[in-house]
């Protein structure tokens, strides 16, 4: 999305509010956020992986605020992660960036290597539990939105649960979907929506409409699994997933099953071996599609081991993310060559 000459990228609309300043910065249109789930609607107005784009002439200054909780909101120049980070409140916080002069002596040579333009501003936005809901106010400076070359040429979209859209990495770039994108040189679109990864219609009608990604991701999904059946989950996520793979026969569609967690390690906590049958259902899900395009990633493969998950045996640490990347950037490497 574009507006003030400015790259909103992973961002689907900038609403204004009646009772807040500014513009809601969320990740899918509002037609489309009230027809998903009720938790789901406010999941979409975190703005995981979500990013404010420009390059800059001489100083700017960019304001935002935020509802819900405070956010942190991390500079980075292209790929280079600068030591600046800003606490965005409720009350509208100003930004200031320069561009580095530093990064402006980089050889033009190795510049063409990098999949960002390191003049590119980005201030990347952090998810549900790393801060509130961003408003945007305005912006004051010469900025342009970044040019195609000075940006990915390929997109990564991923769909799941809190894993995907990042809980407990320390920063958005660290999350696992944000570590397979750095290594497919991809631009990341995170629809991970926390604890209300359903597999509603609507957001399976969403991707499926959308045409601003190369390859996705389906990983689904550890929060159905105490709130639907077998057969529920298997027919959702059919739709979810036939829906994607047809709208798009050229791309490829990876499903991903549920990820090593507590139970399946702890003692009595999932004596029927619910995440097993869940995992089973996508299995047979994938099996039996009609679309050549979709391809089974199994989760333990990814996340291979419990080590490096948080106290809560759900959530992967740095650690774990960081792993999770490099293993899922080297299953999608090939789907995309081919």
């Amino acid at each position: 999305m574009l507006h003030d000459s400015i790259e909103f990228h992973n961002v689907e609309e900038a609403r204004a509010l009646d009772d807040h300043d500014g513009l809601l910065l969320q990740r899918v249109p509002e037609n489309v956020r009230t027809e998903l789930n009720e938790g789901a609607q406010n999941r979409m107005c975190h703005p995981a992986g979500a990013e404010i784009r420009f390059v800059p002439e001489g100083t700017v200054r960019l304001v935002l605020s935020t509802r819900v909780r405070e956010s942190v909101v991390r500079v980075f120049w292209g790929p280079f992660q600068s030591p600046e980070e800003f606490v965005v409140g409720p009350d509208p916080t100003e930004i200031e960036v320069t561009f580095p002069e530093k990064l402006g002596r980089l050889d033009p040579d190795r510049v063409e290597e990098l999949a960002f333009d390191p003049r590119v501003c980005r201030l990347r936005l952090p998810g549900e539990h790393r801060g509130g809901h961003v408003l945007y106010h305005g912006v004051d400076g010469d900025v342009r939105p970044p040019r195609a070359e000075e940006r990915p040429s390929t997109r990564y979209l991923a769909y799941g649960t809190s894993i995907t859209e990042g809980e407990a990495a320390l920063g958005e770039h660290l999350t696992y979907v944000s570590q397979t994108a750095t290594r497919l040189d991809a631009d990341l679109l995170n629809l991970g929506s926390c604890g209300t990864a359903f597999c509603d219609a609507a957001i399976a009608d969403h991707i499926a409409a959308r045409d601003d990604w190369d390859v996705a991701t389906l990983a689904i999904s550890v929060n159905m699994v105490d709130r639907f059946s077998v057969a529920e989950f298997r027919e959702r996520a059919a739709n979810l997933v036939d829906t994607v793979a047809a709208a798009h026969p050229e791309r490829p569609v990876a499903c991903i099953t549920i990820y090593p967690n507590g139970r399946d390690v702890l003692d009595g906590e999932d004596e029927d071996g619910r995440c097993e049958q869940f995992r089973q259902a996508l299995r047979d899900v994938v099996r039996e599609t009609p679309h050549d395009n979709v391809t089974l990633i199994e989760g333990p493969d990814v996340l291979d081991g419990l080590g490096g998950l948080t106290t809560d045996l759900t959530h992967p640490g740095d650690d774990a993310m960081i792993r999770m990347g490099e293993n899922l950037a080297e299953r999608l490497k090939p789907l995309l060559e081919e």
